[in-house]
């Protein structure tokens, strides 16, 4: 399951059934739990868990150190869970104090080649980042975002559950839950419906999230009457509710 070429510290912690592919090297501080494949000349280091059933494709890098000039070799993390891909020439920097100290991604990911996670970026579950995405450090992701390829987001910028970026976005504001983006600078473009569709969303609730999404960005309101018209929503679907939550949390302000 070890192929001898490999390098891996004697004090990394690899479960029996993880495979280890030619040229990978592996630090001293790794755990990784059992069903993982790591393929060759994979390089990872620092202080980095990765869960179970993974698979990490040829030259990704995992839990380097920050891109970052504040960093002066903390014993910062990375923390990855169980049945995610990652592709080739993935990046994943570990987290800074300036932050949670952890970069951090959930289950079920799909990474596509040439993607980059900066420092201190929490990604959610079952979320889908094709070629060459880049994300600056801070950035969170919420479950079930798909980000098309070329996605570019600044640091400290969210996005919300079940959003959708075309190809060649510049992501500088806040991307709400549902909401499909484009351009550079992002803009709205309606709900991402075929994306509700396929993960069982009825119609009445499709429905009510266009409702929601023309009273947040095309009824001509100012975004705290906008945000009046979502509550009388959210009393009539409970799936506007989270839109709410998203923009009371925002700290940047959303795409508008």
């Amino acid at each position: 399951m070890i192929h001898p070429s490999a390098i891996i510290h004697p004090e990394a912690k690899l479960a029996p059934d993880v495979s280890v592919g030619p040229f990978a090297i592996i630090g001293s501080k790794v755990e990784i739990g059992a069903g993982t494949c790591v393929e060759s000349n994979v390089l990872i280091g620092g202080r980095t868990r990765i869960g179970r059933n993974n698979r990490i494709f040829p030259f990704a890098s995992i839990g380097a150190a920050p891109q970052d000039k504040k960093y002066t070799g903390e014993d910062t993390a990375v923390e990855i869970g169980d049945g995610n891909t990652i592709r080739e020439y993935v990046t994943i920097n570990r987290g800074t104090v300036q932050d949670a100290g952890v970069t951090r991604i959930g289950n079920d990911n799909w990474i596509m080649a040439y993607v980059h996670f900066a420092h201190d970026c929490q990604i959610g579950s079952h979320t889908i980042f094709a070629n060459y995405c880049g994300l600056a450090g801070h950035v969170h992701v919420e479950d079930w975002a798909i980000l098309g390829g070329m996605t570019l987001v600044h640091q400290f910028v969210r996005i919300g559950a079940h959003s959708f970026t075309s190809m060649g976005t510049y992501l500088a504001q806040d991307l709400p839950p549902y909401v499909t983006a484009a351009g550079n600078m992002a803009k709205p473009y309606g709900i991402n419906s075929e994306g509700l569709r396929r993960r069982e969303f009825d119609a009445d609730t499709i429905a009510m999230l266009k409702r929601a999404y023309r009273a947040l960005y095309r009824s001509g309101l100012g975004l705290e009457e906008a945000r009046r018209q979502l509550e009388k929503l959210a009393e009539e679907c409970s799936a506007v509710r989270p839109i709410l939550e998203f923009i009371a949390r925002s700290a940047r302000g959303i795409i508008r």
